[in-house]
């Protein structure tokens, strides 16, 4: 029971900080003007959270869709792609996910422990506020989505769930998970007894 427990805290951590994370993205790369984002605090840090309704919206649906799939240790990693209008990839902010709780047995009961891994997702926050300076600017009127990839059986099984019924998933083309000439961008890694997370950028070679 005790791996169950910490398997649900971890998928709420995860899910919870992804949410967050989206939105920063968003932010940070100019996908939407910024008069349509609100300051707001998360782990002691100030991010900019979408407030247009519809955003929020379905960035909500993408976290509590990606819990479920936590829950059953069946994500690898999670992808916000940004696109030009014609859908083309330009790029991919990857956030690799490793070992959970339910496979190392950890116990989540420590508060120091607690506060060291609020600590790191802090930093993963600060190096994705700073990623624009990273990277080449993108075009205007650029789209975004996000890729999740997972094991087919469970991709099927949260298709049948009433909670995602009005959110459903599709498979990507491979169309669209190819980025042109790309170049990888480390940016900050994270490592903790529930979870360890890789973050890094990738960027096409020809952003036109």
């Amino acid at each position: 029971m005790e791996g169950t427990h910490e398997t649900e805290v971890a998928a709420d951590i995860l899910s919870e900080f992804l949410e967050v994370a989206i939105h920063s993205v968003l932010y940070c790369r100019g996908v939407y003007p910024q008069g349509v984002f609100g300051r707001k605090k998360k782990y002691n840090v100030p991010v900019q959270v979408c407030l247009h309704p519809d955003v929020s919206q379905y960035v909500s649906s993408v976290s509590r869709s990606v819990r479920c799939l936590l829950v059953q240790g069946a994500v690898s990693r999670v992808d916000v792609v940004l696109t030009s209008p014609d859908t083309h990839p330009l790029e991919r902010f990857v956030f690799d996910i490793g070992t959970t709780a339910a496979e190392i047995g950890s116990s989540v009961r420590d508060d120091e422990y607690l506060l060291h891994l609020e600590q790191s997702l802090r930093a993963l926050l600060l190096k994705l506020n700073v990623s624009d300076s990273l990277l080449h600017p993108l075009p205007p009127d650029c789209s975004w989505t996000i890729h999740v990839h997972t094991k087919e059986s469970a991709a099927a099984a949260l298709g049948e769930q009433l909670t995602t019924r009005d959110f459903p998933w599709v498979e990507a083309e491979e169309s669209e998970q190819q980025l042109s000439d790309p170049h990888l961008i480390p940016l900050k890694s994270l490592k903790s007894h529930l979870f360890k997370i890789q973050l890094y950028a990738e960027e096409s070679g020809k952003k036109t």
